[in-house]
């Protein structure tokens, strides 16, 4: 059985400290495999666009927001097999090896764990609980793939949403299939905990899980988001 080929799609907004380092990675990768595409959805005001124009990759100028931006980028993926990426989020060597076997076994969509950059116990720790199958371990930093079908079943990203669009997409692939969380880890940016610190920025993350779950509107949520988290 060969691999039907996989879009791997990264919404941006400025990016361009860590965009390099991303797509290096990627297409390191990438080059071992046929039919793997790499879409960058880009709407930053830096010098993002400008790096990723030097990549064979394709680059998307869209609108701001990340639900817009990776619909924008799955209507224009070619393959069957949609991963959506965060720029500052790293996957595992083994990652398209890993996406073709889930997909051998007759998953339809997951995401990788997750563990951040920094050595820190606490950031470990905090690692650690993205294996456990729920939606307050759940983000959009451990990847997700899903099948172009089930995708389009869905209706893709909910782009009413500015915050929380990914815990919310799985809950409505769980209504169709199992989500399934791969073996492996995905390396990514501790650059938010650093600045807003590690602890303080799990209870606002966990405050606006809360808020979610309890029925907030965006406004609620966003306005929290941008008074509480320094970027």
């Amino acid at each position: 059985m060969s691999l039907p080929g996989i879009s791997i799609i990264i919404p941006a907004f400025n990016e361009e400290e860590g965009m390099a380092a991303t797509l290096d990675h990627l297409l390191s990768i990438a080059k071992r495999y046929p039919n793997i595409e790499i879409i960058i959805c880009d709407s930053s005001t830096d010098r993002t666009a400008e790096i990723v124009s030097r990549y064979p990759v394709v680059l998307l100028r869209t609108e701001k927001g990340r639900a817009k931006q990776m619909n924008r980028g799955a209507r224009a993926a070619k393959h069957p097999l949609l991963y959506f990426l965060h720029a500052d989020t790293i996957p595992p060597e083994s990652f398209v090896d890993d996406l073709f076997e889930a997909l051998e076994n007759g998953s339809e969509a997951g995401c990788f764990q997750m563990r951040f950059d920094d050595p820190d116990l606490i950031m470990g720790l905090y690692g650690w609980f993205t294996r456990f199958p729920l939606p307050v371990c759940r983000g959009g930093d451990q990847s997700l793939f899903i099948t172009r079908k089930l995708f389009r079943k869905i209706g893709g990203f909910d782009e009413s949403m500015q915050v929380m669009e990914d815990i919310e997409i799985i809950s409505r692939i769980e209504k169709e299939t199992t989500f399934r969380i791969l073996d492996r880890v995905v390396v990514t940016s501790a650059r938010k905990y650093r600045t807003n610190g590690i602890i303080r920025l799990q209870m606002i993350f966990g405050t606006i899980h809360l808020l979610y779950t309890l029925g907030a509107d965006q406004e609620t949520l966003v306005r929290y988001y941008r008074e509480n988290i320094l970027h």
